[in-house]
C-alpha cells in the first residue's frame, strides 16, 4: 500500500515500460473486479482526431452554466496529472489519487499474472476514473475522451448515452491504419447498438465509413457537416464569433472563449451534443446557457495567450491536422504580424510534413527538443526546414531566450507548438 501521492502517480508512471497494447480484455478484467464502475455513470464518449479535448470543455461548460455537475476524462494533461480527471474542470484531489490506486493495485498485480499480461499505465488511469466517478465523486454526466482510435481503446468498455467523432486525420498510423477510412472505422468503433452518434466529420470516405457502421448497428448518425450551416464567421480578440442553424434552432452571433477557426466546428458539435441531450430529456438547458457556456470556456494549452510583449500562443497541434488549423488561425487573427515559431516533436509524428507547412506562415523557426524518450532531435527537426532563419537547440530553456529577442518588436507573434508534453513544458516555464 502506499501511503503518499507521489509513490502512487511513481508507480502509474512505471507501467508505461508495458507500452501501448490496443484490446479491452484487461480493462473487463479490471472493471469486474471493481464492481463494474462504468455501468453506473451516464456518460457521452467521444472520440477524434483532433478537437476533442476543445469539444469536451465547450459542452461542459454549457452543462456547468444550467447547473449540471459534469465529470470529464481527457488525456494527455497540460497542467497537472490530476487534470486529467476533473469535476466542473476542477481536478482530482491527491487523496483521492491515492485511494484510487491502492484500491487498484491488488487486482492489477493479480492481472499481472494472468494470461492477459500486465496492464499499461492508460488502462490504469481509466480504471480509476471510472471508480471515481462511480464511487467516490458521482456527477450528472461524464465526458469521456478516448486515448488512441477507439475500438480498442481502454473507455470503449463504457456503455454510453451519446457518442461522439470531432474529426477524422492522419495520426497514429502504425496502429490505426493508413487511410482515412481505416482510421474512421477504428474511431467509429465506440458506436454501441442503438447509442446515437454526432460526428463532425467533413471527409465524405471517412463520413461514408462512419455512417455505414452506425447503420450496422442501429444507431442514429447526425452529421454536422449535413445539418448545419454558418454565416457571419469572424476572429474576435479572445475567440471566434459565427453564427449557427441547426436543424434544430438558429444561435446568433455565438462567441467562444477559444481562439481558433476550428473552435467554430469544435463549438457548433458541442452544441448538437446539447440539443440532443435537451431532446431526448437528459437535461433541461435554456439559450442563454449555450452562450455563456461557450464564451466562458477555457481549455489550457490551444491557441492559449500566455504572454504580453511579445505576444506569445501556444498550441498543441501535434499532427498534420492540428498544423493545418494553427496555420489557418494564425493567419485569421494575424494577418499583418511577423509569425515566429518555436517547435518540437515526437519521433513518430510525420513531423517532416508539419514543418513543411509550418514554413509557409513563419518569419523564424526556432526547434527545441526536450526530456521525453520519444522526444526528436533538435538537430533533425532543423534540417527539415528549409527557410534561412532557424535555429536549433536542444534545451528548451532556449525558448524563453527566443521570446526575450522579440520584446521591443510591436509586429512579432511568438507561436509555441508541437507536442504536447513540450507546450506543456514551456508553458510552466513562461507562468511559472
Amino acid at each position: 500500500m502506499f501511503t503518499t501521492y507521489n509513490e502512487a502517480i511513481e508507480w502509474i508512471h512505471s507501467r508505461l515500460a508495458f507500452g501501448v497494447k490496443p484490446g479491452l480484455e484487461r480493462m473487463m478484467w479490471l472493471m469486474n473486479k471493481l464492481g463494474h464502475p462504468e455501468q453506473k455513470i451516464k456518460a457521452v464518449h467521444v472520440a477524434g482526431t483532433n478537437g476533442k479535448g476543445s469539444t469536451i470543455t465547450f459542452t461542459r461548460s454549457i452543462l456547468q452554466e444550467a447547473g449540471y455537475s459534469i465529470g470529464t476524462f481527457t488525456s494527455p494533461f497540460v497542467l497537472t496529472f490530476n487534470e486529467r480527471i476533473s469535476v466542473n474542470g476542477e481536478p482530482i484531489q491527491d487523496e483521492d489519487w491515492l485511494r484510487l490506486v491502492n484500491d487498484l493495485k491488488p487486482f492489477v498485480e493479480e492481472l499481472d499474472k494472468t494470461e492477459l499480461g500486465p496492464a499499461t499505465e492508460f488502462e490504469i488511469i481509466t480504471a480509476c476514473a471510472f471508480a471515481y466517478f462511480a464511487h467516490v465523486r458521482p456527477v450528472d454526466f461524464v465526458l469521456l475522451e478516448t486515448g488512441l482510435g477507439g475500438r480498442l481503446d481502454s473507455t470503449n468498455v463504457v456503455h454510453p448515452i451519446l457518442t461522439a467523432i470531432t474529426s477524422i486525420g492522419h495520426d497514429h498510423m502504425a496502429i490505426l491504419g493508413d487511410t482515412l477510412e481505416q482510421i474512421a472505422a477504428e474511431k467509429a468503433g465506440i458506436i454501441k447498438a442503438g447509442v446515437p452518434m454526432i460526428t463532425a466529420v467533413h471527409q465524405q470516405e471517412a463520413l461514408a465509413v462512419i455512417q455505414h457502421i452506425a447503420k450496422e448497428k442501429k444507431a442514429e448518425c447526425i452529421s454536422l457537416r449535413d445539418t448545419c450551416t454558418y454565416d457571419h464567421e469572424e476572429p474576435t480578440e479572445t475567440g471566434e464569433r459565427f453564427t449557427l442553424r441547426t436543424s434544430k434552432g438558429q444561435y446568433e452571433q455565438l462567441e467562444t472563449g477559444l481562439i481558433g477557426t476550428h473552435q467554430r466546428q469544435n463549438a457548433s458539435l458541442a452544441i448538437l451534443l446539447i440539443e440532443w441531450l435537451k431532446q431526448k430529456g437528459f437535461v433541461k438547458i435554456k439559450e442563454k446557457h449555450v452562450y455563456e457556456g461557450l464564451r466562458r470556456a477555457v481549455w489550457a494549452g490551444r491557441f492559449e495567450k500566455v504572454k504580453d510583449q511579445p505576444t506569445v500562443y501556444v498550441d498543441g497541434a501535434h499532427n498534420e491536422e492540428g498544423i493545418n488549423r494553427l496555420i489557418e488561425t494564425a493567419q485569421a487573427h494575424f494577418p499583418n504580424k511577423q509569425v515566429h515559431v518555436c517547435f518540437s516533436a515526437l519521433k513518430d509524428k510525420p513531423y517532416k510534413h508539419m514543418i513543411q507547412k509550418l514554413d509557409t506562415i513563419s518569419s523564424s523557426i526556432h526547434f527545441v527538443s526536450f526530456d521525453f524518450p520519444r522526444a526528436e532531435s533538435a538537430q533533425r527537426l532543423y534540417a527539415c526546414s528549409q527557410i534561412e532563419a532557424k535555429t536549433y537547440a536542444d534545451d528548451p530553456a532556449t525558448v524563453l531566450e527566443f521570446i526575450r529577442e522579440k520584446k521591443d518588436d510591436p509586429s512579432a507573434i511568438v507561436l509555441v507548438t508541437g507536442s504536447l508534453y513540450f507546450i506543456s513544458d514551456i508553458r510552466n516555464r513562461i507562468l511559472g
